[in-house]
């Protein structure tokens, strides 16, 4: 009943995007660990089933479906709950995405809620320990100045989950869009010239 419910609310809260089952299902594996692991450790405070579909879910997969059609790797910085990254990964099964979460505790469950998803790697580690390249960099509730150090450093895009236009960055271009709910902006920069 309750995963029915799941897929009938996610149906209505995200439809700018198509979906398979099985891409229905790992979403909805995700959402019942989520409930498990809050009850021991704070992953989210919403994890009530029509809030959890509408704040986590929809969103997530409406930053998925704004991804440059030419990023193939995404790194999501803080990425706690699985939000956005876990959800890009199932969206996008041929992007390879890391999930970068210093919390030892959420990275245990990045790792348990990444095991029927191939194409996540999971990294306890701070942005500022990170190298290496990836196309975009994502992030939800994390400090724009934290995502565009990152973001400076090792990628092309940035999408920022949040309601203020990140600071100046020489190089870089911004635009906007509203997020299902009219919950914020998600905010998508380009650098000029590549990487």
């Amino acid at each position: 009943m309750r995963r029915r419910d799941f897929e009938r609310r996610l149906a209505a809260s995200a439809t700018f995007i198509q979906l398979a089952p099985e891409q229905i299902e790992a979403l909805w594996r995700h959402y019942e660990l989520v409930e498990r692991w809050n009850a021991r450790i704070n992953l989210t405070r919403v994890v009530e089933l029509e809030e959890a579909v509408r704040v986590h879910y929809a969103e997530s997969l409406f930053v998925a479906g704004r991804l440059p059609a030419e990023a193939r790797t995404v790194v999501d910085v803080g990425s706690g709950a699985g939000f956005p990254g876990l959800v890009i990964a199932v969206a996008k099964p041929a992007v390879r995405v890391t999930l970068l979460e210093s919390d030892l505790r959420k990275a245990a469950f990045l790792r348990e809620a990444s095991d029927w998803v191939p194409n996540i790697r999971v990294e306890a580690r701070r942005s500022r320990e990170v190298e290496g390249r990836w196309d975009a960099v994502v992030s939800r509730a994390v400090r724009a100045e934290e995502v565009m150090e990152l973001g400076e450093r090792v990628a092309k895009w940035i999408l920022l989950v949040g309601t203020a236009q990140p600071g100046e960055s020489p190089g870089w271009s911004w635009t906007a869009e509203e997020l299902p709910g009219q919950r914020g902006k998600l905010w998508i920069g380009e650098r000029g010239g590549g990487v």
